[in-house]
């Protein structure tokens, strides 16, 4: 048997209008990756294969938990959002959200008319649906332990590869991943099968309550 790891990017530049604002974690955010990186060493075997996304918040979440060999992969590239929103306020007349109880509503909306092909930001819903599906299906490999650092809608796009999520059910799976999350895979000769969601064991004292965030 295998395991293949997902884990979500420490806390990124949330008060950002753009992805490339947005691209880098934050001061709590390097400190969430750190915390990651010493309860893994703690408490669990080393990995067999490392990826990462190559984008900015990946590559320094995978070097604050300390990972080692970390091949990077594009295709573990999140959705642009900022783009899928802007596309959603033309066509739809749907405002930018403002606020986390905004944007709780604004994913599902948004979601919805990206998977019925009515707005595409920077990449079709069914292209960004294939390219998950291709890494995740050559990251998990019977025998080997995989971690993949990441972001909340890969994560949430492997939900719904894997337990065959509608849109609106990807939207409500997305919402609530918490940043520097970790989210397993068992993997076995007739499939990739889940076995845990949003777990946070780095975030669970008492005293790390405020640090545990989704935006």
């Amino acid at each position: 048997m295998g395991e293949l790891i997902l884990v979500r990017h420490g806390q990124a530049n949330s008060g950002a209008q753009t992805e490339e604002e947005y691209d880098r974690l934050s001061a709590l955010g390097h400190t969430q990756a750190g915390w990651l990186g010493e309860w893994f060493r703690a408490n669990e075997a080393d990995f067999d294969v490392t990826y990462s996304g190559t984008m900015r918040r990946h590559r320094e979440t995978a070097s604050g938990m300390g990972l080692n060999g970390v091949t990077e992969d594009a295709r573990l590239n999140e959705l642009d959002y900022f783009a899928l929103a802007r596309d959603i306020e033309i066509t739809h007349g749907v405002p930018q959200p403002a606020s986390e109880q905004d944007f709780a509503h604004h994913v599902p909306q948004t979601f919805r008319a990206w998977h019925a092909q009515e707005i595409n930001g920077s990449e079709a819903f069914a292209a960004f649906e294939a390219r998950i599906a291709t890494v995740l299906a050559e990251a998990a490999t019977p025998g080997r332990r995989v971690v993949c650092v990441t972001s909340g809608g890969v994560i949430a796009m492997s939900m719904r590869i894997a337990l065959g999520l509608d849109a609106d059910r990807l939207a409500q799976v997305l919402l609530p991943i918490y940043n520097s999350s970790i989210h397993r895979f068992r993997v076995v000769p007739e499939g990739t099968f889940l076995t845990s969601f949003n777990a946070i064991p780095h975030l669970q004292a008492s005293d790390r309550e405020t640090c545990r965030t989704w935006v």
